[in-house]
């Protein structure tokens, strides 16, 4: 049975170990989406660390923009996550450090319908970056506006949504 769960808050919240806990709590061989691009040693070493907590009844696909090229029907899957999937598909639309907001979203919505159109349990990972002050950078303004949408995309079709603070869980949305 199909199941959408959103998993957003801050950096650091506690996002990506609470998707995966709920994930193994739900299946013995979870898949992991991991959406990243390695940009420096640095993330590197991040990547290096979450691959290291979690053991080996994980299935780990690497895929930066096709959501829909990974088939996990009657899987449950973690997809961490949605703001590095973001900057990996406004990558190739960036013209003079700006990009159009609208083209970018369609093509997220376009992305994400295709992908949740599988029967599967799918754990979405995102960041609440609208949260802070309205930033002074036009390009990162943009960003969060396309965020905050494609967000507020995934919570309309989602089963649930848990906001992670300092830890804790706080369920936010769920179907009855």
């Amino acid at each position: 049975m199909k199941r959408v769960i959103l998993i957003t808050g801050g950096e650091r919240s506690g996002k990506s170990s609470y998707s995966e806990t709920l994930a193994l709590s739900m299946s013995n061989n979870p898949v992991y989406i991991a959406t990243a691009h390695i940009w420096d040693e640095e993330f590197k070493e991040r990547v290096r660390l979450h691959q290291q907590r979690r053991g080996p009844q994980w299935t780990n696909i690497e895929e930066e923009t096709q959501l829909s090229n990974c088939k996990i029907e009657n899987r449950c899957a973690v997809v961490d996550c949605i703001t590095l999937w973001l900057t990996n598909i406004i990558q190739p639309l960036l013209k003079n450090d700006t990009f159009d907001v609208n083209q970018a979203l369609e093509i997220a919505k376009k992305e994400l319908d295709s992908f949740l159109n599988q029967d599967a349990t799918f754990i979405i990972v995102t960041n609440e970056i609208g949260s802070g002050g309205v930033s002074s950078n036009p390009m990162q303004r943009r960003f969060t506006d396309l965020q905050g949408w494609v967000n507020q995309f995934i919570a309309e079709r989602a089963d649930e949504v848990i906001l992670m603070v300092s830890g804790i869980a706080v369920k936010i949305k769920e179907k009855k």
